[in-house]
């Protein structure tokens, strides 16, 4: 027996709305200034330079459009992403979203803790005299960052959104600081020109497509949390503006970061290895010292705020009578746990790359969907009371949009194929292919269907 508010959506009303352009613009660049884009642009150093920073500029500007396409949606619903995806998906389906949104969230704060973590053990070995991870006995140290992260987690979550933004403003200027200074200590050592001219070695050659589908994943998973953030605003060019010019400028910025110094090391020691560029070894074969580390660890928890929000209101969608706070406590214990997988993995580079396949697998179809039924089938009007209605508007076939459920499935069918084709792994990637097709097919059935329930009704 289903009780009457087993679908409830929490919609945050005009007066409560209050975030400003600048935490709306530092929430985005503290999302992207972070552990993770440093790595992503390490990873992207296998394309080369100017491979690279083209790669970086077409997928991370196409995503974040995107990221604008459902800021705008959360600031005139003022629900979570996950809750407006019951539009489209349905009120029971949208627990497919809902899932893929935790999954990734917990991911990529594993991915964030795992690097901060790294860190604290070149610290714990500055101080204590413990071995550096990757040392034999260093999985010591690391295990103890993974705990205190995952502590200053739950105390930050525990005091609310406005810890979050204070995380953010502070935590802003000390990444700034941070990476001005490691941008200095690379061109220090290694002139642009060389960085520019490297060439990557033939075995380690990443095709622009598979750079592109890299970027992609990377990058859309923060769109599924664009109005999370959004719905606190009562603004509409706050809502669409800051995300994309804020997270474009953590991303283009702390990936150049990543791409640059991941290059230098590569000049200096003659030999590249993408697992140099994890934040820590380039911060400590920069010289950079325990201080870089701290900013490192300050960064994680940057990015985590917005992760964690993330994943616990997907959690909260799809388990509304727990309270978001507890969705908050389930997800972070999550996140600690999934964390150590690297450890029994023994590679945290395999590890990333499987997630970030995951990820541009799944959230691309979803994206997609959503953007064309809000803008172009619902014409930007979703009643926000019908997202918790049994058997409203949508509801659709027992609460599950069917035709949304199977093409996400094909979608990601799809994509696994078109990643077998040679010209898309050298040159578009499968990622933006996807979305296209499955926008398009979506487009053309709902439009179909709703012509001819307008005929039966004439």
């Amino acid at each position: 027996m289903e009780t009457k508010d087993r679908y409830t959506v929490d919609i945050v009303p005009e007066e409560n709305r209050h975030m400003s352009y600048w935490d709306m613009f530092a929430t985005w660049v503290g999302a992207n200034a972070n552990n993770g884009t440093w790595f992503v642009g390490g990873i992207i150093a296998a394309c080369g330079f100017w491979g690279g920073i083209k790669a970086l500029i077409v997928a991370s500007s196409i995503s974040y459009i995107f990221l604008s396409l459902v800021g705008y949606m959360g600031y005139k619903t003022g629900a979570t992403t996950m809750a407006i995806s019951r539009a489209s998906f349905g009120i029971r389906g949208s627990i497919v979203p809902s899932m893929v949104n935790v999954t990734q969230f917990v991911g990529w704060t594993a991915v964030n803790t795992f690097i901060a973590a790294t860190s604290m053990s070149y610290i714990l070995h500055s101080l204590l005299g413990w071995p550096v991870y990757g040392q034999p006995g260093g999985n010591k140290g690391l295990v103890f960052g993974i705990l205190v992260m995952s502590i200053l987690h739950l105390i930050s979550i525990s005091s609310g959104q406005r810890s979050i933004q204070i995380i953010e403003r502070i935590g802003i200027i000390l990444v700034i600081i941070f990476v001005l200074w490691e941008s200095i200590v690379v061109f220090r050592d290694v002139s642009f020109s060389q960085i520019t001219n490297w060439k990557v070695p033939n075995m380690h050659k990443m095709p622009f497509g598979a750079a592109i589908d890299t970027l992609a994943a990377f990058n859309l998973a923060w769109v599924t949390a664009g109005a999370d953030f959004t719905r606190f605003t009562n603004k509409k060019h706050i809502a669409v503006t800051a995300p994309f010019i804020g997270a474009d400028l953590g991303v283009f910025w702390f990936a150049f970061i990543g791409l640059v110094a991941t290059i230098s090391i590569a000049i200096t020691s003659g030999v590249y290895d993408a697992n140099n560029s994890d934040p820590s070894t380039i911060a400590n074969r920069l010289g950079l010292g325990s201080i870089a580390m701290i900013v490192i660890v300050l960064t994680s928890m940057t990015a985590n705020a917005v992760n964690l929000q993330a994943a616990g209101s997907a959690v909260n969608n799809m388990f509304p009578k727990i309270s978001l706070k507890k969705s908050l406590w389930i997800v972070t214990i999550l996140a600690t746990v999934v964390t150590f997988v690297p450890v029994f993995v023994g590679s945290f580079l395999d590890t990333f790359t499987a997630f970030l396949d995951y990820v541009g697998m799944v959230l691309g179809p979803i994206i997609s969907i959503m953007c064309v039924d809000y803008f172009l089938i619902r014409d930007r009007n979703y009643q926000a009371k019908e997202l918790s209605r049994k058997g409203g508007q949508y509801w659709y076939q027992g609460g599950i949009h069917w035709l949304a459920f199977v093409l996400w499935v094909l979608g990601v069918v799809v994509y696994l194929l078109l990643q077998k084709i040679n010209w898309v792994e050298d040159y578009t990637g499968a990622t933006f292919i996807v979305m296209i097709l499955v926008g398009f097919v979506y487009y053309l059935v709902m439009k179909f269907n709703l012509n001819k329930e307008e005929k039966h009704v004439n």
